[in-house]
């Protein structure tokens, strides 16, 4: 009964292992729930030393599953294409910013953000879109 139960345990992490493993984050089936349920977080404003700052670092934490992420400033274009950096597949965690000379934020002249849109490009195809007020990603 123990040896049986002890097997049984074993096997069950085993297949807890498989699925965290499985799940690194790095698809469309994967980043697309988290980033539909954190869509008010996608982008952020910050008002600094006399600029505005658009922050990206939200889907920059998110990008692998995504194969583009477009958008546009007082525009509902989002033409404009963010430039992310790579996914780190192979790697213990693919989704780590390493920063390399890459800024997770775009400069502004003060005050010019009024509206903000978003869409992003699922690694599967489909698309999912943001429009924000300034006063709705605006940081204190």
């Amino acid at each position: 009964m123990i040896r049986t139960l002890m097997v049984c345990c074993a096997m069950a992490a085993t297949a807890a292992a498989t699925v965290a493993a499985a799940q690194n984050f790095t698809t469309a089936a994967e980043v697309k729930p988290i980033l539909q349920a954190t869509k008010a977080n996608w982008v952020a404003l910050r008002e600094y030393d006399g600029n505005d700052l658009l922050y990206f670092t939200h889907l920059e934490s998110w990008r692998c599953g995504l194969s583009e992420v477009r958008f546009s400033v007082n525009s509902a274009a989002a033409a404009k294409v963010w430039e992310m950096e790579p996914c780190h597949e192979g790697e213990a965690q693919p989704n780590a910013l390493k920063l390399d000379g890459h800024l997770p934020y775009t400069t502004l002249p003060l005050g010019m953000a009024s509206t903000v849109s978003v869409v992003l490009v699922y690694d599967d195809g489909t698309e999912d879109r943001a429009d924000y007020d300034r006063k709705a990603i605006l940081m204190p």
